[in-house]
């Protein structure tokens, strides 16, 4: 058979379409179960020397469903307790699409965390707003729902803020903010909030809902995130640090391609390097 132009393009689409479809089984069957912890240091600034150190275990992005079960949540927050961390905070997205039929199994997984100075949560865009706060509520779970909370840690005081996913004005923030302690750590579910978290000079933010791209394909990287000022890891703008979880959960597709679902834990560091003793 003679080799023409044709044939030679229609063996690449077949070639394509198999790399295709067997990149996606890999991402529902292996990749999307690669449960890893992310342990990363964040220099924020003006940090004070007593919380040089402070760990936090982050988790977010759970999407508890058919397709990410409640002993999947389970595990994961097992795995998080077990690293000791001082605090834990959660981002949101516990189910998908406000699926009242996850919220309390998804909150009964979520229960066995806990850490010395508490665990806190916010809520995510597929959150509703009663059924899934209550659920936490009930399993001593702080949900912070446009709130502050204060806490002392080694001496200092540490507020945290945190924010509803359509809480996007920048007047709103502040409000949450004024006459907060210089610690401030806010709790934004969407990182596009950096840019508000930027103007207010809050040092650190903890954000999930990208979950990263979720599929990171080479050459192009995250299709689906590439809106986002950081789609995952540490990122900065100013003197105001970011970090973004991939998170553990899916949404619209079960897969995960170069993009490993995580847990967090986070040690902050002070941005200015000690003075070395005499």
């Amino acid at each position: 058979m003679p080799i023409t132009r044709r044939t030679v393009l229609k063996a690449l689409a077949a070639t394509a379409a198999g790399a295709f479809a067997g990149a996606g089984a890999y991402g529902y069957f292996d990749e999307r179960h690669q449960l890893v912890i992310t342990r990363a240091d964040i220099r924020v600034p003006v940090l004070p020397r007593a919380l040089d150190g402070l760990r936090i275990g982050f988790l977010t992005d759970v999407h508890c469903s058919r397709w990410m079960s409640p002993d999947d949540v389970r595990h994961a927050a097992l795995l998080l307790r077990n690293e000791r961390p001082d605090l834990i905070v959660l981002g949101g997205d516990y189910v998908t699409w406000g699926d009242r039929t996850h919220v309390q199994p998804s909150a009964e997984a979520l229960s066995v965390l806990s850490a010395p100075h508490g665990v806190f949560g916010i809520l995510g865009n597929h959150d509703d707003d009663r059924d899934m706060p209550a659920a936490l509520t009930a399993r001593h779970i702080t949900v912070l729902k446009d709130a502050r909370t204060r806490l002392t840690i080694k001496g200092e005081v540490v507020d945290l803020v945190g924010i509803r996913f359509w809480t996007k004005r920048l007047a709103d923030i502040a409000m949450l903010t004024r006459g907060a302690a210089r610690n401030v750590i806010l709790l934004a579910h969407d990182p596009r909030r950096l840019t508000e978290a930027a103007a207010l000079r809050i040092p650190l933010v903890l954000s999930g809902h990208t979950h990263g791209g979720q599929v990171v394909l080479p050459l192009i990287g995250p299709v689906a995130a590439q809106k986002f000022p950081v789609v995952a890891g540490v990122g900065a703008r100013d003197n105001t640090m970011m970090f973004v979880s991939r998170g553990i959960g899916t949404v619209y597709v079960p897969v995960r391609i170069n993009c490993k679902p995580e847990i967090a834990v986070l040690t902050l560091r002070s941005a200015v390097d000690a003075p070395k003793p005499s």
